[in-house]
């Protein structure tokens, strides 16, 4: 196993990235770094920099302006491995922005996504749970 995959499995740096997000579910990541649900307990942390992370948390409805820089951002700048995690309803299948114009692809015809989190906003532990079965189905595969 490579000493990346192994940090992967062992401490994930995750980046939160909002690409158009009513906030909801900004919100509820955030929330989850809090000490009631303290996500650390697993090793999860927060990444100042896409440089750093491991894990790429995408929220909001992918916009026209959004798209290509979350494109650009994936392909340059995130370090391999990365796993995408899709959070809430908009990231996932645009939700009430299925119709809009300036939404005109959900995130996974963008770039490919390895977890989704459904949810308006999903609640912190369905977050918590969805990053710790990424974490097992990576620990199961190699």
């Amino acid at each position: 196993m490579s000493i990346t995959l192994n940090a992967l499995l062992k401490s994930p740096w995750v980046f939160h990235l909002s690409s158009g997000s009513c906030n909801n579910c900004d919100i509820e990541v955030l929330d989850c770094l809090t000490p009631r649900f303290d996500v650390e307990r697993f090793g999860i942390k927060l990444a100042g920099s896409i440089r750093h992370a491991d894990v790429l948390l995408v929220t909001g409805s992918c916009n026209r302006k959004s798209s290509a820089r979350i494109r650009k951002i994936y392909e340059d700048h995130v370090p391999r491995p990365c796993v995408v995690v899709a959070i809430g309803e908009c990231s996932l299948s645009r939700g009430l922005f299925i119709d809009s114009y300036n939404c005109p692809l959900p995130l996974d015809r963008i770039i490919p996504v390895n977890v989704y989190i459904p949810g308006c906003p999903p609640k912190p532990e369905a977050i918590i749970a969805g990053v710790v079965k990424l974490i097992q189905r990576l620990k199961a595969s190699v």
